[in-house]
């Protein structure tokens, strides 16, 4: 009885710890995409012209926010992992 019991809550432990290493790792991956995205529109920004530039730039600000925010969302879940 007691291995069982052992059993299920080192399985319990060792699926919430997975579930926050996910979160970690998705959220980074969101927060790497967007940075990409935002350096993208911002090389886009610097070779057009001006209407098209204001728009580009734009855009580079709100992946940055993005970027930012799924950055620390990766950083929070990355605090939650047991040691």
């Amino acid at each position: 009885m007691k291995r069982y019991i052992f059993l299920i809550a080192a399985l319990t432990i060792a699926l919430g710890a997975q579930a926050q290493v996910g979160t970690t790792l998705k959220e980074g991956a969101k927060a790497t995409s967007e940075k990409a995205q935002e350096v993208g529109d911002e090389a886009k920004a610097a070779v057009s012209s001006e209407p098209a530039k204001s728009i580009d730039k734009a855009k580079a600000h709100v992946h940055h926010a993005k970027a930012r925010y799924h950055a620390k969302k990766a950083a929070e879940a990355a605090k939650q992992i047991p040691k």
